[in-house]
């Protein structure tokens, strides 16, 4: 095999190795295949086309880090040989998926600077850290209103239901890979 691992979110039907044949005669021709056998727990996600060993869907790396496949390699005269490999995935930084506010509503009247939710992320990195932000954008109208410190959403003033019931804002979250 070219590589023994690659990356995590490739697209499906991308090429993880180029395979070749090490055989004394030096012009014979291969062809490849997957085979049963020991090894060959993760055959099915796999396909040869040529020499070309491809990955039938997108790998994730969170799912499943490793395969491992059983390769036939046959010469122009029929003779083979099959051996077990092991390919690795690389766990790549995953963009977020979604942000999450512990609470949608909160009372009139709390005290400025009142924690009004906490938030979290949607992140397949499930040990990933997160910084949050309040940014421009459709839906800021209210971002003014609050601050965030850490994880915690805070409103600035007191608010007054009969003067303002609902609130627009527009959060950001950056993952440490900067994502």
């Amino acid at each position: 095999l070219s590589a023994s691992i690659f990356n995590e979110n490739i697209d499906a039907a991308s090429i993880v190795a180029t395979l070749s044949t090490t055989d004394e005669d030096a012009s014979d021709s291969h062809t490849y295949s997957l085979v049963s056998g020991t090894g060959d727990t993760d055959n099915a996600a796999f396909t040869i086309e040529g020499s070309n060993l491809k990955i039938n869907s997108s790998p994730d790396y969170e799912t499943q880090s490793s395969y491992n496949i059983r390769l036939k390699t046959t010469d122009s005269g029929g003779l083979s040989y099959d051996e077990a490999v092991t390919l690795s995935v690389n766990d790549i930084n995953d963009v977020a998926t979604d942000i999450s506010l512990s609470a949608t509503s909160f009372n009139e009247n709390i005290d400025a600077a009142s924690i009004v939710a906490t938030l979290s992320t949607t992140d397949d990195d499930a040990s990933d850290n997160h910084t949050y932000a309040l940014v421009s954008g459709t839906g800021d109208t209210d971002n003014a209103a609050f601050t965030i410190e850490g994880n915690n959403l805070k409103i600035n003033s007191s608010p007054d239901y009969e003067t303002q019931s609902s609130y627009n804002i527009r959060l950001k979250t950056t993952d440490s890979g900067g994502l």
